[in-house]
């Protein structure tokens, strides 16, 4: 996209990877084939190049690694928390320590850029896991009574969008409450959890405390459904959440769910206009919008609406858009041909509908799967891209004239996840946050995360938190 300054390619080394021709399934501490020997091969979503051959995990090897995290739930639940919180400070370590080898790998296998990995994702995955390692000798002080049990067998099932991150969220309060667990990462995005299971070989955890098993729907609707999880995690669409939550109904599975978002981002008149203009870009174009707290609503107060929306078409035509391992790099790829579809389907019916599109100057690369940022004016409440997630870089702009309005727009929604309020009275914060339906409110900020934050949303956006001192209670009996 066209920028004031031209700058030089800055990409980072591939060569800090290592990515091996093909990986196994992570069970028992070794990595295994799958017992009916497929595999699925898993792509670079820039450039569409085979990055490694790794196992289908089938019903009979989702089996083998329950049969696994059982057997060594015994013993990893009878440590004392202080030696579990040994092991979960040493993967943090070993995580800072390859943080550039996993950031490139995540922007391969993800197609999300470099930026964006390095500085956001990773930090936050070894925050996660220091984090937890300080609960595990102090689960008696977690306002869960004094001596809260674990629950036994967590199954989890994680999405392709923050896959390491995710991953972290899950596994780092699930091992220090004391439970075990069997993890499927998503079948686009395998690979960093895979080099996570290296990484718990690396820091000497025991065998069988963690299991990664690869694999497509039916694998973690196996997992689900198995007699002998004791705990289910998932973060994905709303609607494969409601599906679980059918098929777990009736039985004594604790259950946590963290799913689709339509957040809304409250622009008032007396918003300072340059800083709430890199919070929206931030909001709805981090991660391509591929993000489920995304602020993909953004509410904009009648006086400023011209004023705010021709200074962001200015900062979008100088988002620059291409490989994400060059580090100038603000958008980067979507991460699968089935998603590009998805947004590409819903952009055209947002147009069909009678919204107005508008996207930057762009020219998108010839390979790879690419999407330009875009904008959609004259939007109302009764248009698909203002109620449907999209989950791309697609921001439906609509105007409000009072804040009574503005909260009754913003809760107009399925979803209930997050939200964004932009002004400097700190009165009406306050005011506006007390009634907006959604599990987190940024106020004059957006898409900023803690691991001593809790996480999660209402309705449709799932329930259960994860992260803070909220995150223990989902794998403990209490």
């Amino acid at each position: 996209m066209a920028s004031v300054f031209e700058y030089a390619p800055a990409p980072e080394s591939r060569s800090v990877v290592d990515i091996a021709p093909s990986y196994g399934l992570f069970i028992d501490g070794e990595f295994t084939d799958a017992a009916d020997g497929k595999v699925f091969k898993t792509v670079s979503p820039s450039s569409e190049e085979v990055l490694a051959e790794v196992a289908q995990a089938g019903a009979a090897d989702v089996d083998r690694a329950v049969k696994a995290a059982r057997r060594a739930f015994e013993k990893w639940s009878a440590l004392p928390g202080s030696e579990r919180a040994k092991y979960l400070f040493r993967i943090a370590r070993i995580i800072q320590e390859r943080s550039r080898e996993l950031a490139v790998l995540e922007t391969l296998d993800n197609g999300k850029p470099i930026r964006e990995t390095r500085d956001a994702d990773l930090p936050l995955v070894a925050a996660h896991f220091f984090y937890y390692a300080g609960w595990a000798d102090k689960l008696g002080h977690a306002g869960y009574g004094a001596d809260p049990r674990p629950l036994g067998v967590a199954g989890q099932v994680i999405p392709w969008n923050f896959p390491l991150l995710m991953l972290a969220w899950k596994i780092a309060p699930a091992l220090a409450a004391g439970n075990t667990v069997v993890l499927k990462p998503a079948e686009t995005t395998p690979l960093s959890a895979l080099f996570f299971a290296d990484i718990c070989r690396q820091a000497g955890l025991p065998k069988g405390v963690v299991n990664i098993i690869p694999g497509y729907g039916d694998a973690g609707a196996e997992l689900v459904a198995h007699p002998d999880v004791n705990k289910v995690a998932f973060t994905g669409s709303t609607a494969v959440g409601k599906a679980i939550a059918r098929q777990i109904a009736g039985t004594d599975k604790k259950v946590t769910l963290e799913l689709g978002g339509k957040g809304a981002n409250i622009v008032f008149d007396d918003a300072p206009i340059d800083q709430a203009v890199e919070g929206i870009v931030n909001g709805i174009f981090f991660n391509q919008g591929q993000v489920c707290c995304a602020g993909s609503r953004l509410l904009v107060q009648e006086s400023i609406h011209d004023e705010l929306l021709d200074s962001l078409k200015r900062r979008l035509s100088t988002l620059r858009l291409g490989d994400p391992l060059d580090k100038n790099t603000d958008i980067g790829a979507i991460n699968s041909a089935d998603q590009l579809a998805r947004i590409t389907a819903l952009a055209e019916t947002g147009e069909a509908e009678g919204a107005e599109r508008w996207s930057p100057a762009c020219e998108l690369p010839s390979s790879g799967y690419w999407f330009a940022p875009t904008l959609f004016t004259n939007v109302t409440q009764a248009h698909t891209v203002a109620r449907d997630e999209i989950f791309g870089p697609v921001l439906s702009v609509l105007t409000f004239r009072t804040p009574d309005e503005a909260v009754a727009k913003a809760n107009n929604s399925q979803y209930g996840l997050s939200a964004g309020i932009w002004t400097e009275k700190g009165s009406r914060i306050l005011a506006v946050a007390n009634q907006l339906r959604a599990g987190v409110v940024w106020a004059n900020t957006f898409n900023k995360f803690d691991p001593t934050s809790p996480f999660g949303g209402y309705k449709e956006s799932g329930f259960g938190r994860e992260g803070g001192r909220h995150g223990l209670e989902g794998y403990l009996d209490v």
